[in-house]
């Protein structure tokens, strides 16, 4: 069953009719909110507010391992992860749409395992490619099939947050080779390697990184970019 994880915007989503609410509890505790149990577009389908519902968790307070395990055990088959981000290079302005195939983890102190000492032998995953490229394909398709202009691949970088980062980390994440930033993807896409289910990701770029722009980046205008582009965000998630 595909399963679709909201982030900032996307707490709830429209047009998804609910059949049931699961309230899971799992071997490393509760996820951010009920796992919803719902029909889009004539198939089930899974969801889950990344941040709780209402919007009440900063982004290294989430609890990773519990919302991807709450979706596996709910049976979820694949995920698609929708995100708010800044844009950090020319080719994702404000309002642009990116579905990367690359990240870049700055982000520490945050549970990115269920492979530790308590629970099971220590395993190395493969993550050259953290994004699953067949499913990374269908949510392009989607997009297409809707009128969204995606950009296709791209480098997420994945910061600590909750704070905005300053223009010289910016800078520095352009020199390493980061497209776009924000503060989720990081341990989010690993847990789903490690539970062997297909990931990929849905960025809108909803602000310019700090340092892109002559003026100060406000919370008002991240949210005129949220309402206005989460619309075509969720008519491609019913696409697909």
């Amino acid at each position: 069953m595909l399963a679709f994880i909201g982030g900032t915007g996307l707490t709830r989503m429209d047009g998804l009719t609910v059949v049931a609410r699961h309230q899971i509890d799992t071997e490393w505790g509760a996820p951010s909110a009920a796992v919803i149990e719902g029909e889009l577009s004539g198939k089930k389908v899974l969801f889950l507010a990344r941040h709780g519902d209402p919007h009440v968790l900063l982004p290294h307070q989430v609890n990773y391992r519990a919302n991807m395990a709450a979706l596996k055990q709910a049976g979820a088959t694949e995920i698609v992860a929708v995100n708010a981000v800044g844009g950090i290079t020319a080719g994702a302005p404000t309002a642009a749409i990116v579905v990367p195939d690359q990240i870049i983890d700055y982000t520490w102190g945050r549970d990115m395992t269920y492979f530790d000492k308590r629970v099971a032998p220590v395993v190395h995953v493969d993550f050259s490619w953290p994004f699953t490229a067949s499913l990374r394909q269908r949510l392009l398709a989607a997009l297409k099939q809707v009128g969204a202009h995606a950009i296709d691949g791209g480098c997420y970088g994945a910061t600590q947050g909750p704070r905005l980062e300053t223009a010289a980390e910016i800078s520095r994440m352009e020199r390493d080779g980061c497209d776009i930033v924000g503060m989720t993807g990081m341990p989010e896409a690993v847990l789903a390697r490690e539970l062997e289910l297909p990931y990929a990701m849905l960025s809108l770029v909803v602000n310019p990184g700090a340092g892109k722009s002559d003026t100060e980046i406000t919370m008002a205008e991240i949210e005129a970019v949220v309402h206005s582009g989460m619309g075509k965000v969720c008519e491609a998630l019913k696409a697909l």
